[in-house]
């Protein structure tokens, strides 16, 4: 009975994963995360920063 147990949990957790892998929705997956120049322009856009702080890290970026 434990061994059946054991595989119903691993078998929704694999489903589970298996799920979450073809939706593409992984937290942290390299698919998901901004590029760091798109956050950039994310926040510049946003009023978060200046237009010298927008420049500045931008030129530190692609330099």
């Amino acid at each position: 009975m434990f061994i059946l147990w054991v595989l119903l949990v691993l078998g929704v957790g694999w489903a589970l994963l298996a799920a979450l892998r073809e939706g593409g929705s992984l937290p942290f997956s390299p698919d998901t995360r901004e590029a760091p120049l798109e956050v950039l322009k994310r926040r510049y856009a946003e009023g978060e920063i200046s237009v010298e702080e927008y420049e500045e890290r931008k030129a530190r970026l692609e330099g």
